[in-house]
């Protein structure tokens, strides 16, 4: 049998913002168009898409953090293809699947301290929803402290434990019992803790939205606090595990042990939905603890055997290629770059990062000229101001970022880990030319924001 889904792709690449106009989400169509990121993709590879013009754009977005491999990587590619003709047993439900244990073994090899026990599942707001589902059942408690900015996913369970209100809006009242608390705050931490009903605390262990890292010794104060009151400890390295940040998981950095981690995102590959949530058999037995309660947490797909093989083959290229050392040294070197650049451009005020997850944040200009239009531009809207980096970024050098959250000011960059040094030159350059351009009044960036107010009026 053969199938016209493939050519009839091909010719109607020129449809394709029509079709999602009508069928899926006209406003997100309007963003795009809006700041001019509507360009049609036709292929990808490695680090580089292709848009229909021929175009090839450096990918510094990495589909928010999914290709830490590179776009269609062939070794997983391949691995799939095998396992589509082996014609797997996948999905049986009332068995059990080799290719299931083998990435959970593997998992748990790479996994800080005891975590072994691995429950599979679609995505990282359900990696996040189970291990909220897992500490309230482990620990018999229901409050659960999270952290202000924090992002965990927009399920209504993950949301719960969300710092930011643009995405809590319209959907409240969430889950009770969900503290929030400031990031890198121990005393506020344990002021929470000290009322005695806290089962969990949750957090990202570096935090997607505009990049914020834990200060020293707050990851360990953490952990002590958690151990002193009994609370358990829930990572979420949904964006920042699999290697991003120079270390298979971001908590490697600081030698801390959760007592539950979720994952997601990169393990796919890029080719099939696949999270887990890893933890410890000790937990794993308060939840799963009779044969009754064999299904006390469970899910459809969760286990099949193309996600599985996907996460075996994208952890057999991160360790073959080094992909996880080279997201350190090249990591260290866009850093390094950009803070010479933060020395020349004084609205590049921070650069926060640890490897390849790097967030520039801006802040208002000292400067009378660029003062007076900073605040003309965040009294129009809040959000601007980024843009007029990463538009030009995007329509100028063909590199793709975008904004870290809403009115941060900060630019985030999740490149794949297989970016060259030629990689991290082009874009310091480009980065350079754009700064120049955002620091003179004559500039390039003034037109990018009249552009903008065009194109808003063009799609209204």
């Amino acid at each position: 049998m053969t199938s016209e889904i493939l050519n009839d792709l091909k010719k109607r690449v020129p449809e394709n913002y029509g079709l999602h106009r009508k069928y899926i989400n006209p406003q997100f169509v309007r963003v795009l168009e809006v700041i001019g990121f509507n360009r049609n993709y036709v292929g990808a590879q490695g680090a580089y898409l292709t848009d229909e013009n021929g175009r090839r754009v450096l990918d510094f977005l990495a589909g928010f953090g999914v290709y830490n491999i590179g776009r269609n990587h062939p070794h997983v590619a391949e691995v799939l293809k095998d396992v589509l003709d082996a014609k797997t047993a996948s999905l049986v439900q009332m068995d059990v699947s080799p290719l299931c244990g083998m990435l959970a073994e593997k998992l748990a090899s790479l996994a800080p301290g005891d975590l072994e026990a691995v429950f599979f599942t679609n995505s990282g707001t359900e990696s996040v929803e189970g291990a909220l589902k897992f500490a309230r059942q482990a620990s018999g408690k229901h409050k659960v402290v999270h952290c202000e900015h924090a992002f965990h996913g927009l399920t209504l369970g993950a949301l719960s434990v969300n710092g930011n209100k643009e995405f809590r809006e319209r959907n409240e009242p969430l889950l009770p019992d969900c503290v929030r608390i400031p990031f890198n705050d121990l005393a506020a931490l344990e002021a929470v803790f000290r009322e005695g009903d806290v089962g969990a605390f949750i957090m990202e262990t570096v935090q997607g939205k505009g990049v914020f890292i834990p200060e020293d010794g707050y990851l360990a104060g953490v952990r002590e606090l958690c151990d002193k009151y009994e609370v358990l400890l829930i990572a979420d390295e949904v964006q920042c595990g699999m290697g991003r940040t120079g270390k298979m998981f971001a908590v490697d950095h600081w030698g801390i042990k959760p007592d539950i981690m979720a994952v997601s995102k990169a393990l796919s590959g890029g080719y099939v939905p696949v999270g887990a949530i890893i933890t410890t058999r000790e937990l794993h037995s308060r939840v799963f603890d009779s044969m009754e309660r064999c299904f006390a947490h469970s899910n459809t797909f969760g286990q099949n055997d193309l996600a599985m093989a996907a996460g075996l083959a994208t952890i057999e290229v991160l360790e073959k290629e080094n992909l996880v050392e080279n997201a350190a040294r090249i990591g260290d070197k866009i850093k390094a770059g950009l803070i010479e650049l933060s020395k020349r451009y004084e609205m590049l005020s921070e650069i926060r990062g640890i490897g390849l997850m790097i967030g520039m944040q801006f802040s208002e200009p000292k400067s009378l000229g660029l003062k007076a239009s900073w605040k003309l531009l965040h009294k129009m809207n809040n959000d601007l101001f980024c843009q007029m980096i990463t538009m030009p970024l995007l329509d100028k050098h063909n590199i793709l970022t975008q904004v870290a959250g809403h009115g941060l000011d900060t630019v985030k960059i999740l490149p794949p880990l297989t970016i060259t040094d030629e990689d991290a030159d082009k874009f310091l350059t480009a980065m350079d030319d754009v700064l120049k351009s955002a620091h003179s009044l004559t500039g390039s960036a003034w037109k990018t924001v009249k552009d903008l107010g065009v194109r808003t009026a063009k799609t209204a």
